[in-house]
C-alpha cells in the first residue's frame, strides 16, 4: 500500500486529503441545534402532562420493570430509567468533554483556563449565595439547583447573535460551562450520595482500577469497557454515590492522546474500491487520525444530545400547571430563590469575578469586549435547566417541591434567555 502523499506544486500526482474532525466545530453546531430540540420537547411534556393524556403520561413514568438472577433483584420505573440510566450516558460525554477541555482545549494552560475558572466560581457562589439567603431557612437543600448551567441551550442562545464578539465569548461561555460541569459533577457526588454502602463502594473502586489496567495495556475492544462501565453502575447504584458518577469516571479515563494512522490510502486505490470499502478505510484512518476522547465525543454526542437530554426533558418538564400551583410558586421561597439565583446570580456572578480577574490580570480574554457582553453572557449561563432540573430531583423527595423547583427552573431559564438575547441585540444596535 503506496503512502499517501501531500498535495504540493510540484507534484503532479493527485491525492486525497483527508479532514480531521474538528471537536469545536462539531460541539457547537451540535449544542446549538440540540438547545432547540430541547425546548421543543420540554413544551411537549408540559403539553401532555397538562391535557387529557395526563394521567396516561404519568402512569407510564411510573411503570416499573425489574430483574431477578438468583439472589440478586432489581427494580426501577422509567422516569428513574431515564435519569439514572440514559443520563449516565450524557455525564460520559460531560466526563469526556472535561478532558479533552483540560488535555488540550481552552482549559489546557493557566492563562486560557484563568478566566473560566473565576467566572465559573462567581456563577457558582453568587447563586447559590442567593438561593440560601432566600430559601435557606426552609429549603437549605436545594442550594445547588441554580448553580448549573445547560450548555446546550446557552449555546443556542449565543447562536441566535450576530454580533463579531461571539466568536470570543464562545470559547469563553464553553471553558465556564465545562468548569460548571465539574462543579455539578462534584457537588452530585458529595452533597447528594447519601447512605453510602462501603462494600459496594470498595467493588466500583476495584472496578475503576481493572479499567485504567486494561487502558494501560491498551486493550482497545469497546465490548469490554462497555461490560465494566455496566457492573461500575450498578455497584455506584447499590453504594448510594449516585450512579451517573460512572459515565463521568469513564470519561475522564479515556485516552485525549492523538495517534497517527499507520494506513494512508491514495486516489487511485480509493478510486478503483467499492464504496463500502472507501466508507470503511476513510472511518479507520479518521479513527485513527483523532484522540479516542474526539472520536467517542463525534461517535456520542450526537445520540447525548437529540435523543437523551430532549427525552430527560419531555419526561421531567411535565408538570402540572394550575392557578394554584402558580399562586404557590408566587408565593414561595423556594421559586423565588430559585429565579433570583438564575436570573440575577449567574450573569452578576460571572461579571463580578470576571472584572476582578481582568484588572488584576490573572485571566484574559481573546479580543476585546464590553462588560455587558460580559454580563449578556452570563445571563445565558443562567439557563440551568438539564442539570438544575436533574439536582431539584435529587435534592426533594417531596414531589410538589420537585414540580416547583422544576416550574421555577424553567421560568428562570426562559428569563435568562430572553434577557441575554436583548443585551446582546442592545449592544448591536448601539454600534
Amino acid at each position: 500500500m503506496r503512502k499517501f502523499q501531500k498535495r504540493n506544486e510540484n507534484n503532479s500526482s493527485q491525492s486525497t486529503k483527508l479532514n480531521r474532525i474538528s471537536p469545536l466545530a462539531d460541539f457547537f453546531k451540535q449544542e446549538s441545534a440540540s438547545g432547540k430540540l430541547i425546548v421543543f420537547a420540554s413544551l411537549v411534556g408540559l403539553l401532555v402532562a397538562n391535557s387529557s393524556w395526563g394521567n396516561t403520561y404519568f402512569e407510564i413514568l411510573e411503570s416499573t420493570f425489574s430483574l431477578s438472577v438468583s439472589a440478586f433483584s432489581f427494580e426501577m420505573d422509567l422516569i428513574h430509567f431515564v435519569n439514572d440510566g440514559l443520563m449516565t450516558i450524557f455525564f460520559f460525554v460531560v466526563g469526556l468533554e472535561i478532558k479533552r477541555e483540560l488535555v488540550e482545549g481552552h482549559l489546557s494552560t493557566l492563562k486560557n483556563a484563568a478566566l473560566p475558572f473565576f467566572a465559573a466560581i462567581g456563577g457558582m457562589l453568587v447563586p447559590a449565595l442567593i438561593y440560601l439567603s432566600i430559601a435557606g431557612d426552609s429549603y437549605s437543600s436545594g442550594w445547588a439547583i441554580p448553580v448549573a448551567t445547560d450548555i446546550a441551550l446557552a449555546v443556542g442562545v449565543l447562536g441566535l447573535i450576530g454580533s463579531k464578539s461571539i466568536s470570543i465569548l464562545r470559547p469563553f461561555l464553553l471553558g465556564l460551562a465545562v468548569i460548571d460541569d465539574i462543579g455539578a459533577i462534584l457537588i452530585i457526588a458529595v452533597f447528594f450520595s447519601v447512605g453510602v454502602n462501603f462494600s459496594w463502594l470498595l467493588a466500583a473502586l476495584v472496578l475503576v482500577l481493572i479499567v485504567v489496567l486494561i487502558k494501560y495495556l491498551d486493550i482497545r475492544f469497546t465490548t469490554i469497557y462497555i461490560f465494566l462501565g455496566l457492573i461500575l453502575w450498578l455497584c455506584l447504584y447499590k453504594s448510594g454515590v449516585h450512579p451517573t458518577m460512572a459515565g463521568v469516571i469513564l470519561g475522564l479515563l479515556a485516552p485525549a492522546i492523538p495517534f497517527i494512522a499507520k494506513e494512508y490510502v491514495d486516489t487511485e486505490e480509493l478510486v478503483n474500491i467499492s464504496s463500502m470499502e472507501h466508507v470503511a478505510k476513510t472511518k479507520k484512518i479518521a479513527k485513527n487520525s483523532v484522540s479516542v476522547v474526539e472520536w467517542l465525543l463525534h461517535q456520542i454526542h450526537p445520540w447525548t444530545a437529540f435523543l437523551i437530554v430532549p427525552l430527560f426533558a419531555f419526561v421531567n418538564s411535565g408538570i402540572v400547571i394550575s392557578s394554584q400551583s402558580l399562586q404557590e410558586a408566587i408565593n414561595s421561597p423556594l421559586a423565588w430563590a430559585i429565579f433570583a439565583g438564575l436570573v440575577a446570580g449567574k450573569p452578576l456572578g460571572i461579571l463580578a469575578f470576571s472584572f476582578v480577574a481582568i484588572k488584576t490580570n490573572v485571566g484574559t480574554l481573546s479580543g476585546k469586549v464590553s462588560l455587558r457582553e460580559i454580563f449578556a453572557t452570563g445571563s445565558s449561563a443562567g439557563i440551568g435547566f438539564t442539570v438544575s432540573i436533574f439536582i431539584a430531583k435529587l435534592a426533594f423527595i417531596d414531589p410538589n417541591l420537585q414540580n416547583l423547583a422544576i416550574l421555577s427552573v424553567l421560568v428562570a431559564s426562559v428569563f435568562s434567555g430572553v434577557l441575554s438575547l436583548l443585551l446582546f441585540k442592545l449592544g448591536t444596535s448601539q454600534k
